[in-house]
């Protein structure tokens, strides 16, 4: 199980520990959690026991600046903090003490809750769209490699198997102007992949426990035998209500115009790659209600928020040896993206009033014999 080591936020109290919206974590090899709050913009650094040390940048366009930054942090092996900021079109370089350093050039406009990853070279991975122009249907996503000087370099194109996953649609507008909102059917099963600290990637098509490691020369499939949690009438009631009313946003008529949403939820959620390089497969498990306080049912638009889904995560090696099962607390979120490292796990936490934490956890192991 994961258990708490270190807590950052607080519901009121100094500023420096209240989050709005967490948008990206990272750590430094020495400890140091970092946290993107956008709904300042800033960035702020804590030391590895929570408390607070500095705030990088401010909301603006000029050096250190940022004005729309989002799932993308990263620091490289001499402590450079990397931050992605699609507003500015560009990932801005902060020294360890917070110094602006310079910014890199990238293409704007295109926010991602993916993370900006980095490789054992310190290459970095910035997410684009190849064709910013086409349907959001044809969209295909790469990732541009830039050196640890800012030198961009080729761009790589993560695994495609085909699959066509089950999504929804809403439009609006004419030829010219047209508005389109696409999302998927929820619990729906999805291509995943991860890519790994060596440069290669982890990759998986969810309706099935299968993964292929696409090591160079050796690639590695794993499968194992598991069955699929269920999805709760309440979480399918909530979640296909959340759907119609932003879909709504975009086509105010709009009625569930795809398949239907599943009965069961996919054997995984998404793929993660440690910073030890272990892969950690984040399996969704059945869904558990909760309070929603904020929740008005006056407002005919108001959506309530009372169900989470506590997930798990699958520990392999990257030779395909299975470590266990490590169960998360109910209140972690995956978004933003986790940081793994060992036994070690950095994740975004959401109390009931909707509160938000940054909290260290580390790995508990059951007892030899123990039932958990």
């Amino acid at each position: 199980t994961l258990v708490p080591e270190v807590s950052i936020g607080e519901v009121d109290g100094d500023l420096e520990y209240l989050f709005g919206r967490i948008s990206a974590i990272n750590v430094g090899a020495d400890g140091t959690i970092y946290a993107v709050d956008t709904q300042v913009p800033e960035l702020r650094a804590y030391g590895p026991d929570g408390v607070f040390l500095r705030t990088l940048g401010r909301p603006g366009e000029g050096p250190g600046e940022m004005k729309r930054p989002d799932g993308g942090l990263a620091i490289l092996s001499d402590g450079r903090i990397l931050l992605r900021d699609p507003g500015n079109a560009r990932i801005q370089v902060y020294a360890p003490d917070g110094a602006a350093l310079e910014t890199w050039s990238i293409r704007g406009g295109f926010n991602t809750s993916n993370p900006l990853f980095r490789d054992d070279a310190d290459n970095v991975y910035t997410q684009i769209l190849v064709d910013p122009r086409a349907d959001v249907r044809d969209w295909v996503i790469g990732l541009v490699r830039i050196g640890p000087d800012g030198t961009p370099s080729d761009t790589l194109i993560p695994p495609d198997a085909g699959y066509e996953p089950a999504e929804l649609e809403a439009r609006s507008g004419d030829e010219e102007n047209r508005s389109v909102s696409v999302t998927g059917v929820p619990f729906a099963p999805s291509e995943q992949w991860a890519l790994h600290p060596e440069g290669w990637f982890a990759h998986g098509i969810s309706d099935a426990y299968k993964l292929t490691l696409l090591r160079p020369g050796s690639p590695l499939i794993i499968e194992r035998a598991a069955e699929a949690a269920p999805v709760t009438s309440g979480e399918k009631a909530e979640e296909e209500a959340r759907v119609t009313h932003n879909l709504r946003m975009t086509q105010p008529n709009w009625r569930w115009n795809g398949p239907a949403t599943p009965d069961r939820k996919p054997y995984f959620r998404r793929l993660h790659a440690g910073r030890d390089g272990r892969i950690w497969v984040e399996v969704p498990l059945a869904g558990v209600e909760v309070e929603d306080p904020t929740y008005d049912p006056k407002d005919p638009e108001a959506v309530p928020d009372r169900w989470r889904e506590p997930v798990a995560f699958d520990v392999f090696e990257t030779d395909g040896t299975y470590l266990g099962r490590v169960r998360a607390p109910v209140e972690l979120s995956t978004s933003p993206t986790p940081v793994f490292d060992g036994d070690r796990v950095w994740a975004v936490t959401r109390d009931e009033l909707g509160v938000q934490r940054v909290v260290r956890f580390r790995v508990e192991r059951a007892a030899v014999g123990t039932a958990r």
